[in-house]
């Protein structure tokens, strides 16, 4: 089956490139709305000159795609408040439409905008309220007046640091709030919306679950596994899942609800032996899918799962098979048209891997190999569907988390089996706990299944030798692994040499972008001041070496790890860092707390950290600096008197909690 031919396919990846096109380079609205009007026109003309047809409707997707993208992101509106002045103090009113993890300091939202200064605005923003034992919790649907001014988000401070200015811009948010209680002016009633009475049965759902007596890891994997809510999960019990390849279970996707679609499929078998059953089984499924999306409150990736799976039903529905990736791009489709910059996401573009992957993979897997033993049979059809689906997501775990961990099939084995089970189980324990009826017997029995289950994982999470880390993958060969093993997977189904030689380009590719990795990585070096807020850092890389230097090894894991991995390195060397040391002929002095002054004749550059107690203008008269630098580890209010120092005297003056990292220049 020829994947390309259908014509939803095309129509799909054509709108994933105007998305892709228009979130990376935001083209003023007005012209691409002519020109998607004059793609339109041409399509409408040559509707029956085929291949100008093609053409026309091409680039009426591409310029669709684009256009999605510039609304979804907000800032293309004329009421957008980035087109509002701003710069000072307002009072905003506000709507929650999320509630995010709240950190050690604050309680975190997302607000949609409804008027800046009394003026109507619009846009999404993450709304931070320091904490506070005496303010009711929020919740969506509230809606508030705030009086604050936005403030930018900052970006990654360190080299490969996780970027979260650029994933909140995947999801149309460019600003923040950050306020006190005392800034909340008042809450004002709202309208209730289908998304916010979802939540609060999520949330009173939580709520009787935990008056329940189940072990507290236990309540955490129930409340991640059936509604999605993570927040409750140990992070010893996190990590054993990541580590034990069934991280996926934690979050309610698409295994989830392609379990629950099977499950109910089964139990809602007997009503294909009546006249219209099978429209009338297929109207009920939906139906319960989208009910139990509403239950865990309908998130983003629940309701994702749903949208593609009631498609998947409709497909089965048919009964042709040769429609399933018709219906899966159909899915995919109307997905993004309603939420384009969704194709950003991490857990879409792992659903949909997955799911491709097993309808493409797993029925050659079967006739491969077709036991005749009825257990090796169900055995082979599970390890078929976790490999089928392992293959498929491989190549995106490996760019975003550098991680692969071996023994998946074990743990997939083990669990995936009983998952219909657990879940079947599970919706009945919602509905029972929502009306409080749910029996002690019930909890006894959950919370052993649950206990099992966590026992099976950190067993295969503590086989560390089959979980390898820190796996170097960048996003172009990100694309030749998928290259790669859908070469191989064409040539081992139909041995032609057009399928080889898509094989053979994905691993030549991968071999040529390895040896010019290597070859810039050993000729490249680079000496930079990292941010932290812990301790001082100098980084100093040169070939495939780093030598970490810091007042405190053990605050910089995750910064070193990082570094290695994005820039492929092979050793690490750590050392106590110096209050003297030469960068290429620069000399550099760093003070600490002890404030001691250099026995130096020449400092050509000021590095303060620590929060030295001194005198900046007598120093900067006496060492003549070229450049002050400061660290994360300094007290804001010393920085800011430091600043103001510096800029009297015009001298650059480098802060990484505003600027990031400080690198020195190889040249």
């Amino acid at each position: 089956m020829r994947i390309f031919d259908f014509v939803s396919v095309k129509l799909t990846l054509l709108l994933i490139f105007g998305i892709v096109l228009g979130f990376y380079s935001e083209p003023p609205v007005f012209p691409t709305f002519l020109f998607l009007m004059l793609c339109l026109c041409l399509l409408a003309w040559a509707w029956k000159i085929q291949q100008f047809f093609e053409w026309s409707l091409a680039f009426s997707m591409l310029g669709f795609g684009v256009l999605i993208t510039l609304i979804s992101l907000g800032r293309a509106s004329p009421n957008h408040y980035s087109n509002f002045e701003t710069d000072s103090i307002g009072v905003w009113q506000v709507k929650i439409t999320d509630v995010l993890k709240p950190n050690a300091f604050q309680d975190r939202y997302i607000v949609e905008v409804k008027s800046f200064k009394k003026e109507e605005a619009q846009g999404k923003l993450i709304l931070n309220i320091a904490k506070d034992t005496t303010l009711q919790p929020l919740h969506v649907d509230d809606a508030l007046l705030v009086l604050a001014q936005i403030q930018e988000i900052r970006p990654a401070l360190n080299p490969h640091q996780f970027d979260y200015k650029d994933y909140l811009k995947k999801q149309g948010i460019h600003h923040q709030l950050l306020v006190k209680p005392q800034d909340l002016l008042q809450t004002i009633l709202s309208r209730a919306t289908i998304y916010g009475s979802a939540m609060r049965i999520r949330d009173r759902l939580i709520s009787n679950l935990s008056q329940e007596e189940f072990d507290k890891d236990v309540l955490g994997v129930i409340q991640a596994l059936l509604l999605g809510k993570r927040d409750y999960i140990s992070e010893e019990t996190y990590t054993d899942y990541k580590n034990a390849g069934a991280i996926h279970i934690l979050a309610v996707s698409g295994l989830h609800v392609g379990v629950l679609l099977f499950l109910f499929q089964f139990l809602l078998q007997p009503l294909t032996y009546f006249p219209k059953g099978n429209t009338l089984r297929l109207l009920l499924v939906v139906l319960l899918l989208w009910g139990y999306a509403f239950l865990v409150g309908l998130s983003a990736s629940v309701t994702r799962a749903v949208t593609m799976f009631s498609f998947v039903a409709y497909a089965q529905y048919l009964n042709r098979p040769t429609n399933t990736f018709n219906i899966i791009a159909l899915s995919m489709l109307f997905i993004l048209l309603v939420k384009p910059l969704y194709v950003f996401q991490v857990g879409f573009q792992m659903s949909y891997a997955a799911v491709f992957f097993i309808v493409w993979i797993y029925p050659q897997l079967q006739r491969f190999w077709y036991p005749d033993s009825y257990l090796l049979r169900k055995i082979w059809q599970l390890l078929s569907v976790s490999l089928a689906a392992q293959l498929g997501v491989l190549p995106i775990s490996l760019y975003y988390f550098h991680q692969f961990p071996a023994l998946f099939f074990i743990s997939n084995l083990l669990i995936i089996p009983f998952l219909g089970v657990i879940l079947g189980i599970g919706v009945l324990t919602l509905g029972l706990a929502l009306i409080n009826s749910l029996p002690e017997v019930l909890v006894v029995i959950y919370n052993y299944i649950f206990q099992t289950m966590n026992g099976i994982i950190s067993w295969v999470a503590h086989q560390e030798s089959f979980v390898f880390q820190e796996i170097p993958m960048n996003a172009t060969q990100m694309v030749l692994v998928y290259v790669s093993i859908i070469g191989l997977v064409l040539f081992l189904n139909k041995r032609r040499f057009k399928n080889a030689l898509v094989f053979c380009s994905g691993i030549i590719g991968l071999q040529i972008l390895s040896i010019w990795s290597t070859c810039k990585t050993g000729h490249s070096e680079s000496v930079h001041i990292a941010h932290s807020s812990k301790t001082s850092i100098l980084l100093h890389q040169h070939g495939e070496n780093l030598l970490a230097q810091s007042t405190d090894s053990t605050q910089i894991d995750q910064i070193i790890q990082n570094f290695k991995v994005e820039e492929q390195l092979d050793s690490v060397q750590h050392h106590s860092l110096k209050n003297v040391f030469q960068v290429q002929e620069l000399m550099v002095y760093r003070t600490d707390s002890l404030a001691v002054f250099p026995p130096l004749e020449k400092v050509d550059v000021l590095w303060l950290s620590q929060s030295p107690k001194i005198n900046l203008n007598r120093w900067l008269d006496s060492l003549q600096p070229k450049l002050v630098i400061i660290d994360g580890t300094n007290y804001h209010s010393y920085v800011m008197r430091w600043k103001v120092s510096c800029l009297k005297r015009e001298l650059p003056f480098h802060d990484t909690r505003e600027k990031g990292a400080y690198y020195f220049n190889s040249n």
